[in-house]
């Protein structure tokens, strides 16, 4: 006999208070305490020089963060919006250029773009919810550089045939890693594949110090041109005021620059990124597990599945209309992280119908840099439009999504899973 909904006045499946989805966040302890008051009493705040002798917390982290992904060069940043802007402009990115980003992704994936005067060319996303790579293709012009990958919701895109387009068409590729540290494809850090990879440490991210950001690269060039960006002042260079050692080496940026606080938060919590994802795969598989073979609902399907970092649990209603009630009759049974992902009248700056900065085309002045470049001169204007992507709106408009925090216990997950259930023999 079906179980009555809690919503209709039955038990509540899940009886347990849900943790805040602040994976490192919930961590922070000693280890973290340690790190900084090591800062505070060197008194050594700054990267570069300091009343103390000692290492740079920001240097020791980015050795330790390149090991752990398997790179040549990391750079740690003041966010990975300032990650994403100077990976761009490292690259090449420049006026009259267009980049392909995915429309499902956080707006400054594509804000970067238009910092480094590019001009964003928004792509759908297939099932997996990532970049569709036949749609990439699609949308490839005379004047396309570059490809913005993004690993949307801790899930790998289809790197083989992302890389194979960029190659195909010589196009630069940058990951936006935001949301997925730790992720892999096909056994390979993701970050590594493209030209730059770039990461958050915001504080709804994996490990987090409230802010920073990360870039990876295995190219020398790459790396030393993102420096110059994120760093105008060349404190990084062994003679700050000599002549460039090559053409392109120098040229002016902004200040990215992490802070020798927020170095030390992130070296005591790249310590716990092996277990926090460890922690969120278990929970992510022990659900889909109990709810992948009930009627009325599919799992996201992923391009890798040891490679998601299992933050998230995404599942398709065969219609959008189920999925108001769904997420209401799940948030009765004790599921409060229930949520729908796209209604047209809810903004969210995840969804690029909601990018009314780039739909609309503002800038700060009345130059309508960089949408009307003298320099773009290779393709006819791109064209924005709210419903111009619209397999990506279908698809979000169908799916249910339950953060997974790494906190959860297995009886938790049970729980979860058992709400899903019944709530879906009802309402799916």
């Amino acid at each position: 006999m079906q179980e009555q909904l809690a919503i209709y006045g039955g038990p509540k499946a899940k009886t347990t208070e849900d943790f805040p989805m602040y994976p490192g966040g919930l961590e922070i302890g000693d280890a973290e305490k340690k790190e900084i008051l090591e800062v505070l009493d060197n008194k050594y705040l700054f990267r570069y020089y300091g009343p103390s002798n000692c290492e740079s917390k920001v240097k020791a982290f980015e050795q330790k963060f390149a090991a752990r992904m398997g790179a040549k060069y990391a750079l740690a940043t003041s966010s990975c919006t300032g990650a994403l802007i100077s990976s761009l402009v490292a690259c090449g990115i420049g006026p009259g250029d267009e980049v392909i980003v995915p429309g499902y992704t956080f707006f400054a994936s594509c804000a970067a773009i238009v910092a480094a005067k590019g001009i964003p060319v928004i792509a759908e996303v297939n099932e997996t919810l990532t970049l569709d790579p036949a749609d990439v293709e699609k949308k490839i012009t005379p004047a396309t550089k570059g490809i913005v990958a993004v690993h949307m919701r801790g899930v790998p895109c289809d790197m083989d045939a992302i890389m194979a387009i960029a190659k195909k068409y010589n196009l630069i590729v940058v990951e936006d890693c935001a949301q997925a540290c730790g992720g892999t494809y096909k056994g390979k850090a993701l970050g590594t594949f493209g030209d730059c990879g770039c990461f958050s440490f915001q504080y709804h991210k994996i490990i987090t110090a409230g802010e920073g950001g990360m870039i990876l690269t295995n190219n020398e060039r790459l790396y030393d041109r993102c420096m110059s960006y994120h760093d105008t002042a060349a404190c990084w260079r062994p003679d700050r005021f000599a002549e460039q050692r090559y053409e392109g080496e120098l040229f002016c940026g902004s200040n990215f620059r992490m802070s020798e606080l927020t170095g030390a938060v992130m070296l005591a919590q790249l310590g716990r990124l092996d277990y926090l994802l460890a922690n969120m795969r278990r929970n992510l598989k022990r659900i889909v597990d109990q709810i992948k073979d009930t009627p009325g609902i599919k799992c996201r399907p992923v391009n890798d599945e040891e490679g998601d970092t299992g933050i998230v649990l995404m599942f398709y209603l065969d219609s959008k209309e189920k999925v108001a009630p769904f997420v209401e009759a799940l948030k009765a049974e004790g599921v409060t992280h229930a949520a729908g992902v796209f209604n047209a009248g809810i903004p969210d700056w995840h969804i690029y119908a909601h990018w009314k900065h780039v739909i609309e085309e503002k800038t700060p002045t009345d130059v309508k840099c960089p949408y009307e470049c003298p320099f773009h001169t290779k393709a006819g204007p791109v064209k924005y439009d709210p419903m111009m992507n619209v397999n990506t709106l279908e698809y979000l408009g169908r799916v249910v999504h339950i953060d997974i925090p790494a906190q959860m216990t297995l009886e938790d997950c049970d729980m979860v899973a058992k709400a899903i259930n019944k709530v879906a023999a009802v309402l799916a």
